[in-house]
């Protein structure tokens, strides 16, 4: 092979090995997005995945939305039947009022209610159970009125995704991913597009410091244009009167809002979640209030015409097992309200609620889902594809020439 040949093919392998840089450099900057979830190395050398290293601010970007525009927490709840639930729950909650009943009288008055007949007993129990439904009612609408102190679903939300870096992780690649997919091939059009007037200058003039100059400035406008083009325009514009373009992920605002919500639902904001935030959040020393409240007026309703006879018999024992009883069913409610997770679901509709919503959020609203991750950390995004391609420039020069 002559010189002069070996030296075409050298200089037709530019915009080849132009885009293997713009494909590459925007292939590690996605991954360096997201991974490692700890940080790897020793301080400052090192890495940390810049979503995971922001946990609890892209956290919050991520569920924003919901507090803010999609989901009014308190009006879901309206759509909980307390009659429902309590119909529900009284099984469960029989069964936990009889064994609770044996359990604090047999440590607090074991004498007396040992010689208690059994008739006694079952008029106690059967007291006890007929007032369940109206008490559990009543609760329901205490947790109503008392919600924004027991509730807090931004704070529910953030506190899941910024534990679960991964699951932070998913929510983003998953509503992205064919936003992420454009970036990362994007690089190789682009690269191979920009390497060709590089093949051309190189024809006439390359200086050793030109492939790798020409490598940063490929890793960054590949990542730069990638992510102009992801987000803008906002609206369908026409191009050349030719064709009409929009923003990619703004154009999949019906398909990213399905998945996004769905996560939602299934993942982050779960019944099961809201429950536990509920009975052992923030909130939980005035859910207990209210709770005690309920237990005390049952124990005194069931005692009834007998009051002053119990209080002769066990003394100041009467409080203490009012105390008792409510302590031991602030314990075991966690376990109880399980019963009424599916009617709950079912009731606040929280995924077709928030999908509705979402879906007719106007573009520059629906922008303000995922743009900020990138706004976050945009240009060290675009930063790392530069020094990449810096490096692959080099590399490029060294394999070439």
């Amino acid at each position: 092979m002559s010189e002069e040949t070996k030296n075409m093919l050298l200089l037709l392998s530019i915009p080849l090995s132009g885009g293997f840089v713009g494909w590459f450099t925007n292939w590690l900057a996605l991954v360096m997005t997201f991974k490692p979830l700890e940080y790897w190395g020793v301080r400052p050398f090192g890495w940390q995945g810049i979503i995971p290293s922001k946990a609890g601010r892209m956290a919050e970007i991520a569920v924003d939305m919901i507090t803010t525009k999609l989901l009014f927490i308190n009006e879901r709840f309206d759509q909980i039947d307390p009659k429902v639930v309590a119909k529900e729950m009284l099984p469960s909650l029989t069964e936990l009022s009889r064994r609770l009943i044996n359990e604090v009288m047999e440590t607090q008055a074991p004498n007396i209610w040992k010689n208690t007949p059994d008739m006694i007993k079952t008029r106690i129990y059967q007291s006890v159970s007929e007032d369940l439904p109206a008490v559990v009612e009543q609760m329901l609408e205490d947790i109503k009125t008392n919600l924004p102190e027991l509730l807090d679903v931004k704070k529910i939300a953030v506190r899941t995704l910024t534990r679960n870096k991964e699951l932070l992780n998913k929510m983003f690649q998953k509503c992205g991913e064919k936003e992420f997919k454009f970036i990362e091939v994007s690089g190789l059009y682009f690269g191979f597009l920009l390497g060709l007037p590089q093949m051309v200058v190189s024809y006439f003039y390359n200086p050793w410091w030109f492939l790798p100059l020409f490598g940063l400035i490929v890793g960054y406008l590949t990542n730069d244009l990638a992510l102009r083009l992801i987000f803008e325009p906002l609206y369908p514009k026409k191009i050349l009167g030719l064709f009409t373009f929009q923003g990619l992920f703004i154009k999949r605002q019906n398909e990213v809002s399905e998945v996004y919500c769905k996560m939602v639902n299934n993942e982050i904001l779960t019944t099961e979640s809201m429950f536990e935030y509920v009975m052992r959040g923030p909130g939980s020393a005035k859910m207990a209030q209210l709770l005690e409240t309920q237990v005390h007026q049952i124990i005194e309703k069931a005692i009834g015409n007998s009051k002053l006879m119990v209080e002769t018999v066990v003394g100041k024992r009467l409080e203490a097992i009012k105390n008792i009883a409510s302590y031991r069913i602030i314990q075991e409610m966690p376990i109880s309200v399980r019963s009424i997770f599916d009617y709950t679901e079912k009731s606040l509709d929280l995924e077709n609620e928030l999908l509705r919503k979402m879906k007719a959020l106007s573009p520059k609203e629906f922008e303000g889902f995922l743009r900020p991750v990138f706004q976050e950390d945009e240009m060290k995004l675009i930063l790392i594809g530069a020094f990449l391609g810096l490096l692959a420039g080099f590399a490029q020069y060294y394999f070439l020439f």
